[in-house]
C-alpha cells in the first residue's frame, strides 16, 4: 500500500468507535487477569447473550494486545454470530463496535481489502441509522463503551459513568444502561451522607425497578444500605439475591463480603470457597478470602489481646499471606492487595520483605495514580506497630489523610493521628508537635475553629514552626 493510501485509511480508522480508539492502554491493566475475567463472564453466562456479545468483542482486542491477532478474529466471529442470533434483524447497531474492531484487526494484519470492506459496512449502518448529530453516538455504542471502561481498570470508571449517562439520555428505560450506571456509581461514590442523598442508592433502586431479577443489583444495594445503617432492608435484599441466583459467583462474592462486614466470617469463607469452585483464578475471591482471615485474626486480638492464641493467630496470618500472594499473582498491579500483603509480611516478622513490597507498591501506586492513600495507610500501620517508628507512622498517616480524607483509610488515619497526639499530651502537656497533629486533623476534617485553637497551642510551645504559623494564618483569614 502506498503511503498516501495508508494515511487515508488510517484517518478513517481513527474516526471509528471501538476498542482500538478508546485509549485502552495495556500499561493500565493486567491483560491476563482481564482475559480470565472476560472468559469467566462468557463461560458462566453471567452477562447472558448480550454480555457475551460484548465480552467476545472486548476479548478480541485483549488477544490483539497480547500478540494473538488471529485469536482476535476468532473472537469477533463469535461476537458477530451471537449478536445476529440474539438481536435478529436489529443486530446491526449492536455490531458497530465489533465491525470497528474487525477493520482495525484486518488493517494490522495487512489485509487492507477486508479492512475497507468493514469500513463500508459501518458507513452503511451509519446511513441506515443516523444519529441526531455527528458528535452523538448510538446508545448501543455508548453502552458498550461504558461496560468496557467499567471492566478495564479503576481509573476508567469516571469515563464509564459519562458513557452510561449519555446512553440513558437516549434510552432512559434500557435495563442494561441503568444497571451499568448503577454499578459505576456504586464503585465511584465514596462520600455517603445518608440514604436520601445517595445517588448510588437512587440509581440501584431505579435499575432494580426496571429489572427486578438482577441479583447482582440486589446485593449491591444491600451492601450500600448496610453502610448507611439500613440493616433490615439490607439483610432482606441480600437474602433475596442469594435465593434468586445462588450459583452466580458475582452474587456469592458480594454476599460473602456482606457477611464478613456483618461479622459472619465463617459463613463468608464457606460462600467464597463455593464461588471459587467455579472461578478458581479470581483475584477478587482470593482477596476477599484474605480479608476474611484477616478479620478472624483481628477479632482474636480484640478478645483478650490474643493471649494464649499465638499459634492460631500465626496460622491466620499465613492464610492471609497465602491468599494475598495468589491475588497479586493473578492480578499484577492489585495495589490494595499488595499493600496489605506487605503489612502481613511485617506481621510475620519478615521485615525486609515487607519493606521491599511496600516500596514496590508505592512505585506502582504513583505510576498508576491509584490507591496511593491506601499504601500510605498500611505503611503507617507497619511503622507504628512493627517498626515502632512513631515519626514515620505520623508522616504516612498525614499523607493518607491529605490525599483522601473522606475514604475509610483517611478516616482511620485521622483516628490514629488523634490517638497518637492525645497519648503524647497525656505524657507532656507542653508537646507542641502533638497540638500540631491535632490541628492538622481538625483542619483536614473542616473543623476550622478547633484547628485554630490547636495551632495556637502548638505555636505557644514551638514558635519557630513555619508549618504551624502558615496554617494558623490561613485559618485566621478564613474565619474572618
Amino acid at each position: 500500500m502506498n503511503p498516501s493510501h495508508d494515511r487515508a485509511l488510517k484517518t478513517k480508522l481513527l474516526k471509528l468507535e471501538c476498542h482500538f480508539t478508546w485509549t485502552l492502554t495495556k500499561e493500565n491493566v493486567d491483560l491476563w487477569d482481564l482475559q480470565t475475567r472476560l472468559e469467566d463472564q462468557i463461560e458462566l453466562d453471567l452477562g447472558k447473550k448480550a454480555g457475551a456479545v460484548r465480552s467476545f468483542c472486548f476479548l478480541a482486542y485483549v488477544r490483539y494486545l497480547q500478540g494473538f491477532p488471529d485469536d482476535g478474529i476468532t473472537n469477533l466471529l463469535k461476537s458477530e454470530e451471537l449478536a445476529r442470533e440474539h438481536y435478529g434483524d436489529d443486530c446491526e447497531r449492536f455490531l458497530i463496535v465489533t465491525y470497528g474492531n474487525y477493520a482495525w484487526l484486518h488493517y494490522h494484519r495487512g489485509d487492507y481489502s477486508q479492512c475497507e470492506s468493514y469500513l463500508e459496512k459501518l458507513a452503511g449502518i451509519k446511513q441506515k441509522f443516523p444519529t441526531e448529530s455527528p458528535t452523538v453516538l448510538h446508545p448501543e455504542v455508548y453502552g458498550e463503551k461504558g461496560w468496557t471502561f467499567l471492566k478495564f481498570a479503576r481509573n476508567y470508571y469516571d469515563r464509564a459513568k459519562e458513557c452510561f449517562k449519555k446512553a440513558l439520555e437516549l434510552e432512559p428505560e434500557n435495563s442494561e444502561w441503568n444497571a451499568g450506571y448503577a454499578i459505576t456509581l456504586y464503585r465511584t461514590e465514596y462520600e455517603m451522607s445518608g440514604v436520601e442523598n445517595s445517588e448510588t442508592v437512587k440509581q440501584l433502586r431505579r435499575a432494580i425497578e426496571i429489572n427486578p431479577g438482577d441479583a447482582v443489583l440486589l446485593v449491591l444495594l444491600g451492601l450500600r444500605l448496610k453502610v448507611l445503617k439500613q440493616v433490615s432492608e439490607s439483610e432482606r435484599l441480600v437474602e433475596d439475591a442469594l435465593e434468586l441466583d445462588p450459583n452466580n459467583p458475582h452474587v456469592i462474592r458480594y454476599v460473602g463480603k456482606y457477611l464478613r462486614n456483618s461479622g459472619s466470617v465463617d459463613r463468608s469463607i464457606a460462600l467464597l470457597k463455593r464461588a471459587m469452585e467455579r472461578t478458581e483464578n479470581s483475584a477478587f475471591l482470593h482477596h476477599q478470602l484474605a480479608l476474611c482471615y484477616k478479620k478472624k485474626k483481628t477479632d482474636l486480638y480484640h478478645t483478650g489481646g490474643g493471649k494464649g492464641k499465638g499459634r492460631e493467630i500465626r496460622q491466620l496470618i499465613h492464610q492471609v499471606i497465602y491468599h494475598l500472594e495468589l491475588a497479586t499473582t493473578l492480578k499484577s498491579g492489585f495495589i490494595s492487595a499488595m499493600a496489605n500483603l506487605a503489612l502481613h509480611y511485617g506481621e510475620n516478622n519478615d521485615i525486609a520483605r515487607a519493606e521491599e513490597m511496600f516500596q514496590t507498591t508505592f512505585e506502582m501506586a504513583k505510576a498508576k495514580h491509584e490507591h496511593l492513600h491506601v499504601t500510605h495507610h498500611y505503611y503507617a500501620q507497619f511503622q507504628q506497630h512493627r517498626n515502632k517508628c512513631e515519626t514515620l507512622a505520623i508522616k504516612h498517616y498525614r499523607e493518607c489523610l491529605t490525599l483522601a480524607p473522606e475514604t475509610f483509610e483517611g478516616k482511620q488515619s485521622a483516628y490514629h493521628l488523634k490517638n497518637l497526639a492525645e497519648k503524647r499530651l497525656a505524657r507532656d502537656r507542653r508537646d507542641g508537635e502533638a497540638f500540631g497533629i491535632l490541628g492538622f486533623v481538625h483542619k483536614a476534617k473542616g473543623e476550622k475553629r478547633q484547628a485554630l485553637q490547636c495551632y495556637e497551642k502548638a505555636l505557644e510551645f514551638n514558635m519557630s514552626s513555619d508549618e504551624y504559623l502558615s496554617a494558623h494564618c490561613e485559618l485566621s483569614l478564613s474565619l474572618q
